[in-house]
């Protein structure tokens, strides 16, 4: 067994229930990827409002829809692939499982949200596209994936198809765009996702 401790590195060959264990003990915010944990840079307050306007938008429409589907922030989720050395935190995802309390990463995730910051662009666009093997679109409940960005109004969406097949370019989504989450029965402006941030009110943003 790997030890777990602080130090000034973190630490690498790790199964998730190693790295829950080292979490625990330690401040800020990690992610475990293929057993080595990589620490999540902390985000603006414009990713902080998309996410607070997501999260709204998203739960209300559950709860009026009276839908057995429920809203998790930052829920941790399994790869398909090497699910014990993977442990993938984003934004945002729903699940139509049970969640079960005390349980540190939900089931079957059907939609998954991504808000993109400078400082985490790279490792977004890697767990949800591209050719890395460990990505969300592995997942087989997975059916949407939603990725915003916070330094302008725009958004990529991917959707599985009837076959069940991701497609071979995301759906981009900019200016008046609707957001249609077929998984949740789900529809919203694209700008209603950014309606507190400085691109609406023009009030300064960090």
């Amino acid at each position: 067994m790997t030890a777990l401790r602080q130090n000034d590195f973190l630490p690498t060959g790790l199964t998730v229930d190693e790295f829950l264990e080292w979490a625990a003990t330690v401040d800020g915010r990690y992610e475990l990827v293929d057993g080595a944990v990589r620490a999540m840079a902390p985000t603006s307050s414009t990713h902080g409002l998309i996410q607070t306007e997501l999260t709204f938008l998203i739960r209300q429409h559950l709860r009026d829809t009276q839908s057995k589907c429920r809203l998790v922030s930052e829920p941790g989720i399994a790869t398909r692939i090497r699910a014990s050395k993977n442990y993938r935190i984003p934004e945002l995802g729903v699940t139509c499982s049970p969640i079960v309390a005390g349980q540190n990463m939900i089931t079957d995730p059907v939609l998954l949200i991504e808000v993109l910051s400078p400082s985490n662009e790279n490792d977004t666009w890697t767990n949800n596209w591209g050719t890395n093997i460990w990505a969300y679109t592995a997942i087989p409940s997975v059916r949407e994936i939603l990725v915003l960005d916070s330094t302008r109004v725009e958004g990529w969406l991917l959707r599985r198809d009837a076959q069940n097949d991701w497609p071979k370019e995301p759906e981009r989504l900019t200016g008046d765009a609707q957001i249609v989450l077929p998984s949740i029965k789900f529809t919203a402006n694209l700008m209603d996702a950014y309606a507190t941030t400085h691109f609406v009110d023009d009030t300064p943003d960090a």
